[in-house]
């Protein structure tokens, strides 16, 4: 059993939805987390200490997906108002719905280099839009019934989707057409998602499974059954080596991949958790409930081994093959070796509660809705900030108000990305920069510490070897000349 420093821990919780919490995600920063709720509303967390958070309001109905772009210029989110929407995500509550889908939105997803967008509706319909125009570029229509979840891998060429017909499908993005089709009898998947390698998928099951596919060659390489009810959601660690999972029995567990077993499984939620995500560095993970909780963990029990893997990353100087997942993921354990029990942890009995006081919440109106979603006059026309909660005290109105998502978006690109940087608050971007680049550096030097201590560990031990064997080689030659002379 792992020790207690090594275990996850409850850091924070949110709250302020007031219907079920539907999808949880980081900005690339890992500074604020953004979530989305069946109460119509976006929230937008910033995870320092006594902040305010932002409620966006936008859609009609709930809203079930929302992510941040690969640069964290945009927001995107899908609701049962069948639309998806883009988001500016600063105080102004700027957005533009896209249009196109006939049913329910169920998710949204942004391309590596944040230039499309691919969504997964209720019409049974996969379409990807253009980010710049704001339209669809095409469509993927082979799926039977509700398409649950669409996602792009990370080189942008392969969309993968899942769907009630019991399939998931693997797309061409350049031909447009399906390349592969995995067909599970056992039931369908409530979401897939790439591996960070790209060259394998997870899919949660409603079977109470959670499986790993391999694309190539459309293998099984894991099932894992460790929850009582349907899996909803499932989330890969950045060093592909964990895979954390959320489902309908009121459970988060996390599987390590490698040895194919159960570690942990995480207890906090009152009902069924509907989403999980990791931090671009998984550090922390964060998960949200039917009980309108949003709850923020701190990963802990990689710490040993992701430091291990940044190492190897830095010491390499020619970028590898990904290997093949039979070597990564066994298809199963060996029978001789033996299990460790995973541990269960409790918020209320196992670990500290470090939980703080919810924090304020604004109500930010999209400025391109009707008078339905209109901003409270508290807030009319505060400026502009690139990220709402990294200057959220200083509001002071501009010299006229700003102008729609549709006229920036409708400039070159080029315009609208200097736009949205210059308005950010200056000296403190500039600043939290250079602290940002002092951590790395540090982080940088840490590791560079822990090396050379280990190489002279190494050359402490090859030393002693070598006077240990220096010394039996003299006894040796000493017992030698000793028999010599006495013959």
């Amino acid at each position: 059993m792992a020790s207690v420093l090594e275990d996850p821990i409850l850091i924070r919780h949110f709250k302020g939805h007031k219907d079920a919490v539907t999808c949880v995600a980081f900005s690339p920063n890992t500074k604020v987390l953004a979530t989305s709720s069946l109460d119509r509303f976006l929230m937008i967390w910033n995870l320092r200490p006594n902040s305010k958070a932002f409620r966006f309001v936008g859609h009609m109905e709930g809203v079930t997906s929302v992510e941040f772009s690969p640069d964290g210029q945009l927001l995107a989110s899908a609701s049962q108002d069948r639309t998806a929407r883009l988001w500016i995500p600063c105080i102004h509550g700027e957005s533009t719905p896209l249009k196109g889908h006939t049913a329910s939105v169920r998710s949204v997803n942004f391309s590596h280099d944040s230039q499309y967008l691919v969504t997964a509706s209720n019409d049974r319909l996969v379409k990807v839009w253009s980010i710049y125009s704001q339209s669809v570029l095409f469509t993927l229509s082979q799926h039977t019934h509700w398409v649950r979840c669409a996602k792009f891998s990370r080189d942008g060429r392969l969309i993968v989707s899942c769907s009630e017909d019991k399939t998931v499908k693997v797309w061409d993005v350049r031909n447009k057409i399906c390349v592969d089709n995995i067909i599970d009898s056992d039931g369908f998947a409530n979401y897939v998602d790439f591996s960070p390698d790209g060259t394998c998928i997870a899919c949660a099951g409603s079977d109470h499974t959670v499986k790993i596919w391999d694309i190539r060659t459309n293998k099984l390489l894991q099932k894992h059954q460790v929850h009582r009810a349907a899996i909803n959601y499932t989330a890969f660690h950045p060093s592909g080596n964990y895979l954390i999972t959320a489902s309908t029995d009121g459970t988060v567990k996390i599987i390590d991949l490698l040895g194919g077993r159960l570690l942990y499984t995480l207890h906090g939620h009152e009902g069924p958790v509907l989403s999980v995500a990791f931090a671009k560095g998984g550090e922390m993970f964060a998960s949200g409930g039917v009980d309108t909780q949003v709850l923020l963990w701190k990963t802990n029990f990689d710490v040993f081994e992701y430091k291990k893997i940044l190492k190897k990353h830095m010491q390499r100087i020619h970028i590898d093959e990904p290997p093949h997942l039979l070597d990564i993921y066994p298809r199963s354990p060996h029978r001789h070796d033996v299990k460790p029990q995973s541990v269960e942890i409790n918020p209320s009995y196992d670990v500290t509660d470090m939980r703080t006081f919810d924090p304020t919440v604004i109500d930010i109106s999209s400025s391109s809705s009707n008078s339905q979603a209109k901003a409270s006059p508290s807030l009319a026309y505060p400026s502009m900030s690139q990220d709402v909660v990294n200057n959220e005290d200083s509001l002071q109105p501009p010299a006229s108000p700003p102008p729609t998502m549709s006229k920036r978006i409708s400039q070159t690109e080029n315009k609208y990305l200097e736009h949205a940087v210059n308005e950010s608050v200056g000296i403190s971007r500039v600043l939290s920069n250079a602290l940002e680049h002092i951590v790395e550096q540090l982080d940088v030097l840490t590791l560079t510490i822990s090396i050379l201590e280990q190489r002279l560990a190494l050359t402490e031990d090859k030393l002693k070897e070598c006077l240990e064997n220096q010394e039996k080689i003299l006894l040796s030659t000493g017992n030698e000349n000793k028999q010599y002379q006495c013959w």
